[in-house]
């Protein structure tokens, strides 16, 4: 199929056809987690749709650099190790784990995960060459500030273009030329990190640590920038004009996108409000696999509505693509080889063909996961509609490729489609001869019996579906 994906740029906020800098090479920075508590909801959200994005680009043929980094010094990770009287190294590495662990579960692998803490001599290499270049001062104190006003294309990434909007989040402090300006390096304070630098000892500004980091491993300059919506003002912003700035390149980035909000309970989650859930809590009671089917399936600028309802519904659609699967698996291993095709047949072989045109349409519009997953259940649908009812190989056969295909994106059924649980032989023997003993109950007409043993294996997550004249089975678990 030919390419021709559109993704929406903030920075130009217009719908552009996506073109990287180097043809078949994607490089994407996404900003990872500041390791101070445990990682949550609304983090999966952010790093559950850039993993969907590079997964179709993948699938499109692109190769694709993943960066994300780990922001494992910072005020927050101070703050929480003083008030454990721990060392900051402590909690860093705490839940560094904590949030590894998380990435794991949620079936995503990133390629490089740079830590700001092993990158502090190309920190303060890039901020020497911003005071050379006469876009950075260096205060009193020790500390380094980045001096707006020198950057002329400043707040057109948030649409912030007025200086009365330019508040940056670490507030006014005297020693700034003006008080929208924003460190770079923070001179030391008593009981904190600390490094040495040209300027004293000190530690990085937050927005600086990005910039070094996304440009030590994909270079001056890349195509795809992601985070969430919370960071265009100022991280993004304040990221872009450092950058811009140091390099003398524009654009640093090509393509800019955000993830939308996450509510939970129709609520934006937050610690002030009390309802942050963390991953660890969201594990206990739902599967990483319907966690991450919520995300994926849920078009990447849009908010997210988690609730009770919305991750049922998840759950019964990651149990109907378990079932999809195994019911292919069943029917592969009893369809004969086609020798000629009806009618019939052709037209189920051309209603999944139209199914899978129908998710790239919708993948490449901007990345419309939620789209392109009504057509994954819309192949659900035909498998059980008409290929289990009249199996075919060349159906069968399709649709297994295409449902293969689709994963490659969704990332939840890998370890069906790699033999994992269900797909045991002797497991596949012992049920066929438990669903012949149910049958000769069924001929007595025994039907009590009969019913209790279909109780007790759906209970175990095994599916019963009895036909005219036979019973068939899948494994949903």
């Amino acid at each position: 199929m030919p390419i021709v994906l559109r993704v929406y740029n903030t920075l130009s906020r217009e719908v552009e056809v996506f073109e990287p800098f180097e043809p078949g090479l994607v490089k994407m920075y996404v900003c990872g987690p500041t390791v101070y508590d445990y990682s949550h909801l609304g983090h999966a959200r952010t790093y559950v749709a850039f993993d969907v994005i590079k997964r179709y680009l993948r699938l499109r043929g692109y190769d694709v650099i993943h960066v994300q980094n780990i922001t494992d010094i910072d005020d927050k990770i101070i703050r929480r190790a003083n008030e454990e009287g721990v060392s900051w190294r402590e909690i860093a590495d705490r839940y560094t784990k904590d949030y590894l662990e998380g990435l794991e579960k949620l079936n995503i692998h990133v390629h490089i995960h740079p830590r700001v803490s092993d990158h502090i001599r190309e920190i303060i290499e890039f901020i020497q060459a911003l005071i050379d270049a006469g876009y950075a001062y260096v205060a009193p104190s020790g500390s380094v500030y980045f001096d707006v006003d020198k950057f002329d294309d400043y707040g057109r990434l948030s649409g912030r273009l007025s200086k009365e909007l330019w508040g940056q989040e670490e507030g006014f402090v005297k020693e700034k030329k003006h008080p929208y300006d924003f460190a770079l390096w923070k001179a030391a304070k008593p009981g904190e990190p600390w490094w040495e630098s040209p300027w004293g000892k000190g530690r990085p500004g937050w927005h600086i640590e990005c910039s070094v980091m996304s440009s030590k491993y994909l270079g001056k300059r890349f195509d795809i920038h992601g985070g969430g919506q919370d960071l265009i003002f100022p991280h993004h912003e304040n990221e872009r004009a450092q950058s811009e700035a140091r390099f003398g390149i524009r654009p640093w980035v090509k393509y800019w996108l955000h993830t939308g909000m996450f509510r939970l309970g129709g609520e934006k989650m937050s610690k002030s409000l009390g309802n942050i859930v963390t991953l660890k809590e969201a594990f206990k009671k739902w599967r990483p696999e319907v966690i991450r089917l919520l995300f994926a399936t849920v078009h990447y600028r849009k908010p997210v509505e988690m609730t009770e309802e919305s991750l049922k519904q998840a759950e019964r659609s990651f149990s109907r693509l378990v079932s999809t699967v195994e019911l292919l698996k069943k029917l592969m291993q009893e369809v004969e080889p086609d020798h000629s095709l009806s009618e019939g047949q052709l037209r189920v072989l051309n209603a999944i063909s139209e199914v899978r045109k129908g998710f790239y349409d919708a993948m490449d519009d901007d990345f419309n996961a939620s789209k392109a997953f009504a057509h994954v259940y819309e192949l659900t649908t035909i498998v059980f509609r008409d290929l289990s009812q009249k199996p075919f190989a060349a159906g069968v056969l399709r649709a297994w490729e295409a449902l293969r295909e689709f994963n490659e994106v969704l990332g939840v059924l890998d370890k069906y489609f790699a033999g994992g649980e269900g797909s045991d032989e002797l497991v596949r023997k012992l049920v066929d001869l438990i669903v012949e003993v149910r049958q000769e109950f069924r001929r007595r007409k025994e039907w009590e019996i009969a019913d209790r043993i279909r109780s007790e294996l759906a209970a175990l997550g095994i599916r019963l579906m009895d036909k005219r004249d036979r019973t068939e089975w899948i494994m949903e678990r």
